[in-house]
């Protein structure tokens, strides 16, 4: 079983022809709500990825927002434990432009009040998912209890920021893009040398259009995008997250998890909205078995871009 322990937001969203810049109005050419949240988003792709059971740990307001996040979750097969709080539920507003980039402005609400002593039993659970849009103390609290347990920590540190080293100890996947692995390396050189600083078992850096990478020990893994027109890249990162941890979860190699984990992520970027656009395993399947086949020469060209 995977158990997710992490935010849940009811997304706002505005698509406009591009991000506006600071001062400036943008008119917006349609307005829509969507379950998301990165927490749920990550749940909703383990469990459309048809491995393990998979749960998540979340908290909620008492108020109408909760109950489409509850429903989508529902939907997709994830037990919830949930967390009621006299906060209003998680919010985010988001703007998608034209060309499917987004940027995303989150009110965290019910998602600050989880706390370590809301995490339920570990027994049975094979890994524990978390982010960075609840407490950070909460987050190592429940790192570490997992790690006593024998359960296997995966952490996407997103929202960016630094990390201490306390909570990178005890962590044993890393998932992070660019952005972030150099907000948590504190450096700025290639991929290689970011990943070089970071003292965690494996860490898997997702390069948007590029492809993703992953480290584990001193053995490196590279694997090309799937080429698609993005609609809207909201959820994409937190997609491959969820498919990633449900293909390890499998027994599933690192290779052919960034395989799956990169379709499912690529199939993401072509429908709007976060869970909702959050394919099926047949769909990931699909994609896998019938896309082109990636050269060697992408591969190549990837691995001098990390700097391997």
């Amino acid at each position: 079983m995977i158990l997710v322990a992490g935010s849940a937001n009811l997304d706002f969203v505005v698509r406009a022809s591009h991000i506006p810049q600071p001062g400036e109005t943008v008119l917006g050419q349609s307005f829509t709500t969507y379950p998301g949240g990165k927490g749920a988003n990550q749940a909703v792709a383990a469990a459309r990825a048809g491995a393990a059971s998979t749960h998540m740990l979340l908290g909620l307001g008492q108020d109408s927002f909760a109950t489409p996040l509850e429903q989508s979750l529902t939907q997709a097969g994830v037990v919830q434990h949930i967390v009621r709080t006299q906060a209003a539920t998680g919010t985010a507003f988001i703007c998608v432009s034209d060309d499917g980039e987004n940027a995303i402005t989150v009110a965290p609400g019910a998602n600050a009040e989880l706390a370590p002593q809301h995490l339920p039993s570990l027994k049975g659970y094979s890994h524990l998912l978390m982010q960075l849009e609840t407490p950070l103390a909460t987050v190592q609290a429940y790192a570490a209890q997992a790690r006593q347990q024998g359960v296997t920590v995966v952490l996407n540190a997103a929202p960016a920021q630094s990390l201490p080293s306390a909570l990178l100890e005890l962590v044993d996947i890393l998932v992070v893009n660019e952005g972030e692995l150099a907000a948590v390396a504190q450096h700025q050189g290639s991929i290689a040398e970011c990943l070089q600083r970071l003292h965690v078992p494996t860490v898997v850096v997702t390069l948007g259009g590029r492809g993703c990478c992953a480290r584990m020990g001193d053995q490196f893994v590279v694997q090309s995008a799937f080429p698609i027109k993005p609609v809207d890249t909201t959820g994409a990162g937190d997609t491959f997250c969820g498919t990633l941890v449900a293909s390890l979860s499998q027994g599933l190699d690192m290779a052919q998890a960034l395989l799956n984990a990169s379709a499912a992520g690529a199939l993401a970027c072509t429908v709007a909205g976060a869970q909702s656009s959050i394919p099926t395993q047949a769909q990931v399947q699909t994609l896998v078995t019938t896309a082109p086949t990636l050269s060697a020469e992408n591969s190549q060209a990837l691995r001098h871009y990390c700097g391997l």
